[in-house]
């Protein structure tokens, strides 16, 4: 473990730089927020995992011995985050005729193929929610004398029983909690579900005995006991996306507080990634209003293009997506993997990368202990590749140490693997490069009326022939 450059990190609690100290030598312990598994997840979910996976990879660059976790909601998160609407889950399964059960296994695995796809690494951990109920009840019941009351709809949390409550989204002011729906007979505006239950008349297809009658856990509960029934209490570092910061995580520290019967927040440090934002407002150029993972493919661009967009940007910053930028990420991968693949028909990586690199890995690592610099850090990379008269070797070594932390593959990914095949594309890869290479030929002979015909006949198809690619990159999905 390196001691001289101390790992930094923003924490959302106190928004400022503090050095990672774990609350266990040597060992880090993450929590990360998951999905609920009632649709797909879009790009802009998917930027929490790649942020999430970018801090532990980091942390193991440093030495620490990682335990992640990360939950599936299957269950009790409302259609806002603010104890208002119907259940996801129970919502989905009426709209859709399936059960709730068929659904969440369903999206579950989209989701971790998606994740496997941006090379996002496994957790020692995936926590679901609904294996879990029993401990939340417990969890519950533990809190509840002194910290809760009930009401016809469920079991409430009087957020005026912890110490400085909302102090992370700073926001417990009138206009802050103005968000949060009105219930008949709450305390407090702030105040939210520990237990939600079923309504006279109703049924779930999700629900369980309580001492406060039938119904469901509120979704803020579920992350309390798996984070505390996994990791311990307190652990180092709990992640989500910037939405989490102003209801959901304020009231998993409320519930860590009352249960610990402490002014600890439950995680010593806590970390956002913001948003990502469609160019043109929205998710266009994809149905159901939304850009996912498979649309990327569908698109013909490898997934990791869209690992190293979220890269090129600190987490921390808002990031734009378009298919401009993706392409233009799309083709600075191409350059790594092209350079790392002529160093491994070189040589071997060596045992170490050498006095000649050092230097680039100290920079490198000063990036990433940087509040994760990823930017910067890719910088160093793309110059420690590019250096010359090195030991191919010994570069390689240095490259794979580097893309330990970054994740995008570049010692086993094949130049091969990054050209994928168009959706739209009405026409097998064969033919496409039996084309080219007709049309090259008609070009060397000077026959334009010939090339242009080829050029036309592929466009119709859903291919646009790229003219010049200095990376000898002939065709990509068209933008019709």
């Amino acid at each position: 473990m390196t001691e001289t450059v101390p790992l930094k990190l923003f924490n959302s609690l106190t928004r400022q730089l503090e050095p990672f100290q774990p609350v266990h030598p040597g060992e880090a312990r993450v929590y990360s927020c998951g999905p609920t598994v009632y649709s797909y997840q879009h790009i802009g979910n998917m930027r929490a995992y790649v942020f999430a996976d970018t801090l532990g990879r980091t942390l193991k660059f440093k030495g620490y011995a990682l335990r992640h976790v990360i939950n599936i909601t299957d269950v009790g998160h409302l259609t806002s985050d603010a104890d208002a609407g119907d259940d996801k889950m129970e919502k989905a399964a009426a709209q859709s005729g399936k059960t709730a059960w068929d659904i969440a296994a369903f999206f579950t695995a989209e989701f971790k193929r998606d994740l496997g796809w941006l090379k996002v690494t496994d957790p020692a951990k995936w926590t679901v929610a609904t294996e879990y109920v029993p401990a939340m009840i417990d969890y519950a019941k533990s809190i509840a004398d002194k910290h809760c009351y009930e009401l016809d709809s469920g079991l409430y949390f009087d957020v005026t029983t912890v110490p400085d409550y909302g102090r992370l989204a700073r926001a417990a002011t009138d206009e802050g909690e103005g968000r949060i729906e009105q219930i008949e007979g709450k305390r407090h505006q702030a105040d939210f579900a520990i237990w939600r239950k079923t309504p006279p008349g109703e049924s779930r297809q999700m629900e369980w005995d309580s001492p406060w009658g039938r119904g469901a856990p509120g979704w803020h509960l579920e992350c309390s006991v798996m984070s505390s029934a996994e990791l311990g209490m307190p652990f180092d570092i709990h992640t989500g996306g910037i939405d989490h910061r102003e209801i959901h995580h304020p009231n998993e520290i409320a519930q860590n507080q009352a249960h610990e019967c402490s002014a600890h927040t439950g995680a010593t440090i806590w970390m956002h990634n913001n948003f990502l934002k469609i160019r043109d407002g929205k998710m266009s150029k994809s149905e159901g209003g939304t850009v996912r993972m498979q649309h990327l493919v569908d698109a013909g661009f490898h997934p990791l293009a869209y690992r190293m967009v979220c890269l090129q940007a600190h987490y921390r910053s808002e990031l734009e997506f378009s298919w401009e930028g993706l392409q233009a990420a799309f083709v600075r991968l191409k350059r790594l993997v092209m350079t790392v693949s002529g160093l491994r028909a070189q040589a071997e990586p060596a045992d170490a990368p050498g006095a000649r690199l050092a230097p680039y890995l100290e920079r490198f690592e000063a990036a990433l202990s940087d509040d994760l610099n990823t930017a910067v850090a890719l910088t160093v990379l793309e110059e420690a590749a590019a250096l010359k008269k090195t030991d191919s070797g010994e570069k390689l070594a240095a490259l794979a140490a580097m893309d330990r932390a970054l994740g995008l593959d570049l010692l086993t990914l094949r130049r091969e693997e990054l050209r994928i095949r168009p959706k739209a594309a009405t026409i097998a890869e064969a033919e496409i490069e039996a084309i080219l290479t007709q049309r090259k030929e008609a070009r060397a002979a000077k026959d334009f009326a010939t090339s242009d015909a080829l050029r036309d006949e592929l466009a119709a198809a859903g291919v646009e022939v790229m003219d010049g690619d200095p990376l000898g990159w002939d065709w990509k999905l068209g933008e019709g």
